[in-house]
């Protein structure tokens, strides 16, 4: 075979692999199959310009047999094949994506490989500032104003308190006694469904798999029985009650 049709082959290959690779992951799957065709297509031309284009056909019926043969196994192993696949996307997704709470003041992000979290604050003296910019004197002032003007957003600081710092951050709160961790949500508004599927970090269409499978791994990092925010568990499982129920 001519090397400097395979050298020349080697390069566009090359190039098209270093292309793929800046493809943005949405996009790789698509981008891959236009490149497998353009490759195949080079390969058909090459083999049609030096003459050899019949041992392509030769090829094709010394495997068509084994074809044959492989094809009937191959077809009772694709649903298995299939929900494998469904599996590992879903776990691919919720192990490496983040949940969304939002109340009223303060809009947090909870990773789910790491369980660290991260917020903005939305309204108050100190609107627009990330939480982990703050200071020690700065969070009590946050804490102070969302307990005095809405409930939800002082347990979700302090859910995010406890995370970063322990319980030690509560020996210097003067308000603790004015704070409680009870799930009661009579005085919320009623959770939406793209609330729902923020908190569990899931797109729309999620079937009821994906649902369960975040809510266990969520839930997981956050009861109570763990150290985690009695607020946050009922958050997760108010999600994933009106996803279920949806």
């Amino acid at each position: 075979m001519n090397p400097i049709g395979l050298v020349l082959f080697a390069l566009i290959a090359g190039c098209g692999w270093l292309w793929l690779r800046r493809q943005p992951p949405q996009e790789r799957t698509r981008a891959g199959a236009k490149l497998a065709f353009l490759l195949i297509l080079l390969g058909l031309l090459f083999l049609a310009i030096t003459g050899r284009l019949h041992w392509l056909g030769a090829l094709i019926a010394l495997l068509l047999p084994l074809a044959q043969r492989i094809l009937p196994l191959f077809l009772r192993l694709l649903p298995w094949v299939q929900r494998g696949a469904q599996s590992y996307r879903r776990r691919q997704s919720s192990s490496g994506g983040h949940s969304h709470v939002r109340s009223r003041m303060i809009a947090m992000s909870l990773a789910h490989d790491s369980g660290s979290m991260e917020g903005e604050v939305l309204e108050g003296s100190l609107r627009g500032r990330q939480l982990s910019s703050l200071s020690k004197e700065e969070f009590l002032q946050l804490l102070r104003e969302c307990r005095s003007s809405d409930r939800d957003s002082a347990r979700l600081l302090e859910t995010y308190l406890d995370k970063r710092f322990g319980a030690d951050w509560r020996a210097d709160d003067p308000g603790a006694s004015d704070s409680s961790d009870e799930s009661n949500s009579g005085d919320r508004p009623s959770m939406t469904r793209e609330e729902a599927l923020a908190i569990l970090g899931l797109e729309p269409g999620a079937d009821r798999e994906a649902i369960i499978d975040a809510h266990r791994r969520l839930i997981q990092r956050n009861h109570p029985d763990r150290g985690g925010s009695t607020w946050l568990a009922s958050r997760i499982n108010e999600a994933k009650t009106l996803l279920l129920r949806d």
